[in-house]
């Protein structure tokens, strides 16, 4: 009988090791399948669930469960362990569903001779054409639709890939970037920031701006909150971190999530000289896994938590997002329209630019021209924004 008791332990034994094996290597599977994808918020959980589910098996092999209490008890603490977590990947779920203003945009939609066509046309054929030595284009992806209705006018019909041909898209900060170092001839973006200015000086490249029409600089809130206007300095407290309850502007009595963009977007430019000499606070950040676990720091996008603010350009947010669930705000009681972007009532409309370097492209200076005269014009106003001329 002795033995037998024995024995039987022994098997136990086995059985427990021969399951730890098997668990641990399927949990190490597991652990590097989330950290490939970079859901690193999943190993807290992983790790939970693979000591329950032991522990359980343990408790069963060797008759923990003598009575019905004790298990209630065992699986009561597993389960709240679980739960708790369960806390960090929910949360990241849930954030992962907040909609950002810069979602849900395909910019291979604007693309030139792309049918159906979602840019601007001329109702007559253009007076200025290019059939050979196409000015290369790049520019931030809320000016694409414009110099792609641009291109359109005037350049030959053929594909125009917006990773990888004439007519090129990239966020403001890689266009100054592709400019300033030979690879591109013309950029349509907001004004550069003192840091492109001074790589361009680096470089032995002078900035050539040439402005071609005009756009308002907008803040955005979550549809559901109150507030409806801010004033300029109001603005500029909540982005220097002087106001950070929506309560001390007239709202609710909440914390305000003040997003702000990447260092050299035309965003984040426009809002550094709207700050003028008054700093920025640190922005809000996440985590983002990236490759084998390693952690780099970024500006969250624009979440749009409730209590969240923002900011974009009108017609990025108005024309190519169209996300109902944020709504502008009036500043200083002015609404960030055409009109009074035209009228110059809106308080932060400012120009944006078409820029250039010493280009050895023979069309460039003709192509510039064109989209000063009213036929480029009319396209600038068509696209959505507001031109240089009437």
């Amino acid at each position: 009988m002795e033995e037998r008791k024995q024995k039987s332990l022994s098997d136990k034994i086995l059985y427990a090791v021969f399951w730890l094996i098997c668990i641990f290597f399927f949990g190490s599977f597991l652990f590097i399948v989330i950290v490939l994808t970079g859901n690193m918020h999943y190993i807290s959980l992983l790790a939970t669930g693979v000591i329950v589910l032991y522990l359980f098996y343990l408790f069963h092999l060797f008759n923990f469960f003598t009575t019905k209490k004790r298990k209630q008890w065992v699986l009561g603490i597993m389960g709240v362990a679980l739960v708790i977590s369960a806390i960090t990947p929910v949360k990241k779920i849930y954030e992962k569903n907040i909609p950002t203003v810069d979602a849900e945009l395909n910019v291979w939609d604007y693309q030139p001779f792309m049918e159906p066509l979602k840019i601007a046309t001329l109702e007559e054929e253009s007076t200025f054409k290019i059939t050979e030595d196409l000015p290369r284009l790049d520019g931030a992806t809320a000016l694409y639709p414009l110099y792609a209705s641009f291109a359109q006018a005037v350049y030959p019909d053929k594909t125009y890939e917006p990773s990888s041909s004439e007519v090129m898209v990239n966020t403001t900060p890689d266009a100054y970037n592709n400019l300033i170092e030979g690879k591109v001839d013309m950029i349509f973006v907001a004004g550069p920031s003192k840091a492109q200015i001074n790589y361009a000086k680096r470089n032995g490249v002078e900035l050539k701006l040439t402005p071609i029409g005009r756009e308002a600089f907008v803040f955005f809130v979550h549809q559901k909150n109150e507030i409806n206007e801010l004033s300029l300095q109001q603005i500029q407290d909540i982005y220097s971190g002087s106001i950070n309850n929506w309560q001390d502007v007239g709202g609710s009595d909440d914390s305000i999530r003040a997003f702000q963009r990447p260092e050299g977007s035309g965003s984040q430019t426009a809002l550094e000289n709207l700050m003028g000499e008054i700093p920025l606070m640190e922005a809000p950040t996440e985590d983002i896994v990236s490759g084998m676990g390693g952690i780099i720091e970024e500006v969250a996008q624009y979440k749009n938590y409730k209590n969240a603010i923002g900011y974009t350009f009108r017609f990025y947010s108005n024309e190519m997002v169209k996300n109902d669930q944020i709504k502008l705000l009036n500043i200083n009681g002015i609404a960030p329209t055409i009109e009074n972007i035209r009228n110059n009532q809106y308080p932060i409309a400012s120009e944006f630019y078409l820029v250039t370097t010493n280009t050895d492209n023979p069309h460039v200076d003709e192509f510039i021209e064109w989209i000063l005269s009213p036929q480029g014009q009319e396209l600038v106003e068509k696209t959505g924004y507001v031109p240089m001329i009437e």
